[in-house]
């Protein structure tokens, strides 16, 4: 089963259409973007979700942000994991009370081995932790949501010995061809499922459905 995360929810009606569609995570983002959501507006977002009974979990978005204020954030908005997006050592990671999500932004200029070298530090450091990798790509000044995809050939590997979530410029049409290359743990969407800037419950349907029927066919 290849897990599904939507990323970039700001409204308490898209989240519980997401929950109710099968989705297993909400991502919430707290850094700065266009689709930025507050300690207060989160809080509302999960209690809403979570009052119905959905088993979805939440995931607040984060980047370089310091540690006691993530673990902060984390507990007043009910989140049920980490995902820090930015250029946060392994020592930082073992300081957040939450599981982690560590995102490692794929250039095209590194080799798989390059990869797979640091995520099995990571493995190290955060030995005992309950943690998964993200790969996503590196673009100047962006910490993700760009629509972009990287050279997915690079995570084939990486994805057989680590718990790896795929991100950057996925789409309903492109997603299961990811899901056959690479066979990842899971895949994170945001832009590619937004019309316009807005997240559009069609397309972010149609991810959820491609996910499903592609895994029932591998």
């Amino acid at each position: 089963m290849t897990y599904i995360k939507i990323c970039g929810i700001s409204h308490e009606n898209h989240a519980l259409a997401i929950a109710e569609a099968g989705a297993d995570f909400i991502g919430l983002v707290f850094a700065p973007s266009s689709r930025q959501v507050t300690p207060a507006q989160a809080e509302k977002i999960t209690g809403a979700v979570k009052k119905h009974g959905y088993g979805v979990e939440f995931i607040g978005v984060f980047v370089n942000t310091p540690a006691s204020a993530v673990n902060e954030i984390a507990d007043i908005c009910h989140l049920d994991r980490v995902q820090l997006s930015g250029n946060e050592s392994w020592e930082y990671c073992r300081e957040i009370n939450r599981p982690v999500i560590k995102v490692m932004r794929v250039s095209g200029k590194e080799s798989a081995r390059d990869i797979y070298k640091s995520l099995a530090s990571g493995e190290e450091a955060l030995s005992g932790k309950n943690h998964i990798f993200l790969l996503d790509s590196k673009v100047k000044g962006r910490y993700g949501g760009t629509g972009i995809p990287f050279n997915w050939s690079l995570a084939r590997t990486v994805a057989q010995r680590f718990p790896l979530i795929i991100a950057g410029g996925l789409t309903p049409e492109n997603v299961s061809l990811v899901i056959r290359r690479v066979k990842p743990w899971g895949v994170d969407v945001s832009s590619g499922v937004e019309i316009s800037g807005t997240k559009h419950m069609a397309r972010i349907g149609a991810f959820i459905k491609a996910v499903r029927e592609c895994d029932e066919n591998l």
